[in-house]
Parts: structure tokens; sequence; C-alpha cells
């Protein structure tokens, strides 16, 4: 290995590594253990506060991208085979020197390498998440829920630190990078959904019709393929193929190439032969965006006006919440383009997304757990008392 490349794979800071994100990880679990003594409670808190730690994780993974620090150790798990930068100096300042812009320099050596760990101590405690979930459910503790969500989520993240690495070793591959980002909000849904099943202090039940949690459910695939179809775009670079709106290009239907937009296996900047990658495969990826863009807004209003017409004080503010975020990713998704795609506005889209699905998740939730609620009364023959619609205490 020269002073100016690294070979892909490096575990030799692995160790490192690891334990430098359990240290990191025993902050916030030392302060659930002062603050909690039931572990029902602390169970419950750890799942909260990893969920509030792993959406700030999905924005820092935002910014890592968004400041082209990705590459920015170019070797995994370490910084040229390094626990820090701060061993790597040689290294980074060899290759910035060749590079003066380019992927390796020293602060975004550093974003990287902050990156990683986060991920880590997020990682570990979710590895504790699971441990605990286990071991009180064996005891018979009261208010557990089942240890198969935290399982879940445990190997979900392993996953996600795979795919991590992947995007590093395979030079942020815009496949790679998107599952990458889909896994983040893939861990976001399975703690959020966690911490409703707790049935906790404010997880009340929300009634609704069959219909309209049929509708819940589609607006959350919808959200799942737009969200898929921004971290495209992003992966792509594509936002600033368009740089006017509402029109693109100045046209309300600019040249584009779908088949070379959306073939997944390629390497950034190429086609799936090998050469580069022409402007109208870009604008297709970016329109195709805003045109899904448009559907979601339709599903999320229908949705809120439905939630309204329930007449209860929850629902409506969920509606009201869908609706915020709906004027959120709107307003930030337009001034990405119209502004030049400008570091806050882009880390907010991505916020935004990520604030959409945990949002969705408890919503989906509730509801399952006021569906369940309102059959116990039919099963048993007596006129319900939980109907869609009604409130619960």
């Amino acid at each position: 290995m020269d002073a100016a490349t690294a070979a892909p794979w490096n575990l030799s800071p692995l160790l490192q590594l690891l334990l430098l994100g359990a240290l990191l990880a025993a902050v916030p679990l030392a302060w659930i253990a002062l603050r909690h003594r039931a572990p029902a409670a602390r169970l419950r808190a750890l799942t909260g506060l990893t969920l509030f730690l792993c959406f700030d994780l999905v924005l820092f993974g935002a910014f890592t991208r968004l400041t082209d620090s990705g590459l920015g150790c170019p070797d995994w798990p370490g910084c040229y085979g390094n626990a820090s930068p701060l061993g790597a100096q040689h290294h980074i300042a060899a290759a910035q020197s060749l590079l003066p812009d380019g992927p390796v320099t020293h602060a975004k050596a550093w974003i990287e390498m902050l990156h990683r760990y986060f991920a880590t101590a997020v990682g570990a405690l979710i590895t504790v998440l699971a441990v605990m979930s286990w071991r009180l459910h064996r005891r018979g503790t009261p208010g557990v829920i089942s240890p198969w969500w935290s399982t879940a989520t445990l190997v979900w993240v392993c996953l996600q630190g795979a795919f991590g690495a992947l995007t590093v070793t395979m030079k942020l591959y815009p496949a790679i990078v998107t599952a990458h980002l889909l896994g983040g909000l893939g861990l976001l849904a399975l703690l959020a959904a966690q911490s409703q099943a707790f049935n906790g202090p404010g997880s009340r039940p929300l009634a609704l019709t069959p219909g309209l949690r049929r509708g819940l459910w589609a607006l959350a695939a919808l959200t799942l393929g737009q969200i898929a179809l921004g971290g495209w775009v992003s992966t792509n670079y594509a936002v600033l193929a368009c740089s006017d709106f509402p029109t693109c290009q100045g046209r309300w239907w600019p040249d584009m190439d779908f088949a070379n937009g959306f073939t997944l296996q390629r390497a950034l900047g190429s086609t799936g032969e090998g050469g580069n990658l022409p402007f109208p495969a870009l604008t297709a990826i970016h329109f195709t965006h805003r045109l899904m863009a448009l559907a979601l807004l339709a599903a999320l209003a229908l949705v809120a006006w439905r939630l309204v017409r329930l007449n209860d004080a929850q629902a409506r503010r969920w509606a009201g919440a869908l609706l915020a975020l709906g004027a959120w990713q709107l307003a930030s998704g337009v001034s990405n383009v119209v502004l030049g795609w400008p570091l806050l506005a882009a880390v907010a889209h991505t916020g935004g997304a990520a604030a959409l699905t945990v949002t969705l998740s408890l919503m989906l939730m509730r509801a399952h757990s006021g569906a369940r609620l309102a059959a116990v009364p039919a099963r048993r023959g007596a006129p319900p008392d939980l109907v869609p619609g009604a409130r619960y205490r």
C-alpha cells in the first residue's frame, strides 16, 4: 500500500473500532440506567433513545454523502488501516496533494470516520437491546414486547453495516448506496414500531376504518418507492439535471433516457456497458422523482382528509403531521432545485423522508392496535365499545 492508495479491505483496526463504539454506547446506557430502575422501563427508554440516535445517524449519513465524504477513507473499516485519520495523516496528505478537491482530504476523512464511529455505537445499542429483550422475556418480566422485534433489528443493522462496507469498497456504486439509505430508514421503521409496541404512555391506539388502514399501508408503500427514487437521484447526482421549476430545462417534457437512467447494474457515472452516462439519463431520473412526488403529495392529502373526517382529536393530529411533512418535503425539494442543491436543503430533504418514515410506522402500529382492540368485543359476541373513530382511554 503506497501513500496515496489503500486496499479496499483492511480489518486490522476492527477491534479498536468495536471498542470505541462500545465506549460511545456506554454513555447513553449509563444515562438510562441512572434514570430508570424498572427493567421494562429501561428497555422502553433504550428503544426510544436508540430510535432518536438512529434518526441522527441517518442525517449524518446524508451529510457524509452530500459532502462527498463517502470515500474520505478509501478502505474499510478504518482509514488506511488505522482506527482514526490521526494515524493516516501521511496517506491522506499524499492523496490530497495529488487531487486537492478529490475524494480524500483531511476534512472528508474525519467526516467519514465519525460516521463509522456513530454507526458502530448505534449497532452496540441495538445489540444491548436484543440481549436485554431476551433476558427479560425469559424471566417473564411484565410489560416487555416480543424479543423477536429486537432480534430482527439486530440482523437488520448487521446487514446495514455490510452495505456500508460495500459502499466504500465498491466506490459508491449507486445501487449499493441507495440500498444503504433504504436500510437506514428500515432501521428507523423497526425501532419506531417497537417504541409503539410497548403501549407506554402516549401510545394510544388509533381507530381507523378498514379502508383507511389499507389506504395508510398504500401510502407507506408509495412513500417507500419515492424515497428509493430520491436516493437514486442523490446517488447519481441527478438533482441539478433540472435547474428550474416547475418546468425542467425550460420544457414540460424534456429529453429523457429511461433505459440508461434506471439500469441498476452499473458504476457511478457509467452506463451498463461501461460508457459515460448520458445527460438525458440523469434527466429521466430527476423527472421521474418529480412525477412520483406529485402522486405522493396527493396521497398524503387524501389520507389526511380522511383522517380529519373521523372527527377524532388524535386522528386530526396525525393528519396535521402528514400535511406538515408533505409541505416540508415540497419546500426542501424545490429549494434543492432552484438554489443549486445547497447542503442544508439537501440534508433537510433526507430528514423529512426519515421523519415521514417514522410517522407512518407509528401510525401503522397504532392502527394495528386499534384494529386488534376493536375486534375483541366482536369475537365475544358483545356490542362493540371500540369502533372506528371512537376515542380510546
